[in-house]
């Protein structure tokens, strides 16, 4: 079918009979003339048939057997209507398969949104631009490995199936290895593995992986995610800042020609540099809220007021702990108002337990997260690389696990030994590719950004 509409656009026509396949998305009965139009790969051709043209028998099959959503095979020749559309006079027709539901004859009308996400089949097969969302990810991603690899990243796999899980602050999911009898984690992150390559020697690895976190399913959140995260050594938060822009200004300019983009009604200029602000300024400009003058009761004070939920639930995971409730407030009244790109840089050190303590204030960690209308696109570290740090941070993380706190990272012996073995100074990167491509595409569902995102069992009320 291609080569057939690349030569009507030339405007030549083959001569002699040619041969197409495709689905049947339209049928138009006039008298002894029928009409197909058959689609292929978002190609569409009409197609005649006549009664003196297949003969008696083909013709009534045609109209007897064949509908919506079967696959024909149709030859003959070419000639344009006096509507001047191009069109295959059909002379030999062979049902290729047979659809046993007919199709949906509308589709934009549906109520219940999450149809689509159910039958994303139907979804892509009846809407266009849909298929050009996901079309789109795909360049987002090759676009991605191009950056990288030109900068002299290997790309590399991590296993998904992990004696202990690590890397993030997050809840796995659990299974069973038969064989071993032993019990496993579905990959939260890649993250300590690619330490252990950089250890190796490689000194710029990158991923494009799967992480699954049995958390909240949202707009923003999907339990099973596409992440690209990469390691650079000899590199600082700085350094991995830079890196970033890069990244997603030169997406955008490949998908949309420029540096700046739409999304939700925004103008979001990607042009760099972006913007950087502490965590504390960011609270002292936006929300009024100077930490650095305020105590411990005051600070609690302040979240039980204004974010109840978010407190009970720290309170209950740990009891008080400050850097947790700074970042929270920071969370509560900073992140809504980022719309412009902005790197969220020196977080409190209680935050995160694998990122190197700030080299001028030992209570805070070399962490930014880049936000992008009010979402998080980005999250990166300055890498601790001191075994001895790392072991005792791993230790007060399980203390807090033992005292109930589900979120506390696991002491992970394995990765503490490769790291006593000496890892170079290193800036890491993770990314959502699902995000990524809800700000290139301007939709605001993760779902619309994933083929089949996770949705409830139809038998739980659905």
């Amino acid at each position: 079918m291609r080569e057939i509409l690349r030569s009507a656009d030339a405007g030549t026509i083959i001569e002699g009979e040619v041969a197409t396949i495709g689905r049947v998305m339209a049928i138009r009965r006039h008298g002894g003339m029928t009409f197909v139009d058959i689609h292929d790969d978002d190609l569409r051709l009409q197609c005649q048939f006549r009664l003196d043209g297949i003969g008696e028998e083909g013709y009534n099959f045609l109209r007897r057997y064949v509908e919506r959503g079967d696959f024909l095979g149709v030859a003959g020749s070419l000639f344009y209507t006096k509507m001047g559309e191009l069109t295959l006079q059909a002379e030999r027709m062979s049902l290729l398969s047979k659809a046993l539901y007919d199709l949906p004859g509308s589709w934009y009308g549906l109520s219940n949104v999450e149809t689509r996400y159910r039958q994303r089949y139907l979804d892509l097969l009846l809407n266009p631009d849909v298929r050009d969302l996901f079309r789109i990810r795909s360049r987002i991603i090759s676009g991605v490995r191009a950056f990288m690899e030109a900068r002299g990243f290997l790309e590399v796999e991590t296993p998904l199936i992990q004696e202990s899980y690590g890397g993030a602050t997050a809840r796995p999911f659990t299974t069973r290895v038969n064989y071993l009898d032993e019990t496993r984690y579905l990959q939260i992150s890649p993250e300590l593995y690619l330490k252990r390559l950089t250890i190796g020697g490689y000194n710029r690895v990158y991923t494009i992986c799967k992480n699954f976190r049995n958390e909240e399913i949202d707009v923003t959140h999907n339990p099973e995610f596409t992440m690209m995260e990469c390691y650079q050594a000899y590199a600082d938060y700085n350094d991995i800042m830079e890196l970033t822009e890069g990244l997603i200004s030169t997406l955008a300019r490949d998908i949309h020609g420029s540096t700046v983009v739409r999304y939700n009604g925004a103008r979001i200029d990607l042009t760099p540099p972006w913007k950087r602000v502490t965590m504390y300024d960011a609270l002292k400009e936006i929300a009024g809220i100077d930490v650095n003058n305020l105590d411990d009761v005051e600070v609690e004070e302040i979240l039980q007021d204004c974010d109840p939920d978010n407190y009970r639930k720290l309170m209950g995971r740990r009891g008080y702990n400050r850097g947790l409730f700074i970042a929270q407030l920071f969370d509560h009244f900073c992140q809504s108002s980022l719309i412009q790109p902005m790197f969220v840089i020196d977080y409190p050190k209680e935050t995160v337990p694998l990122c190197k303590n700030h080299r001028e204030d030992p209570d805070l960690i070399e962490r930014f997260e880049l936000f992008i209308n009010g979402m998080e696109m980005a999250n990166a570290y300055t890498e601790l690389n001191d075994p001895v740090l790392q072991q005792r941070l791993f230790q007060e993380e399980m203390s807090r696990a033992r005292g109930g706190d589900a979120d506390a990272h696991p002491y992970d012996e394995d990765f503490l030994e490769a790291l006593r073995y000496g890892m170079p100074p290193t800036g890491g990167l993770g990314v959502g590719i699902d995000r990524l491509v809800m700000l290139l595409t301007d939709n605001t569902s993760i779902k619309e950004t994933i083929l089949f995102p996770m949705m409830r069992h139809r038998d739980n009320g659905q």
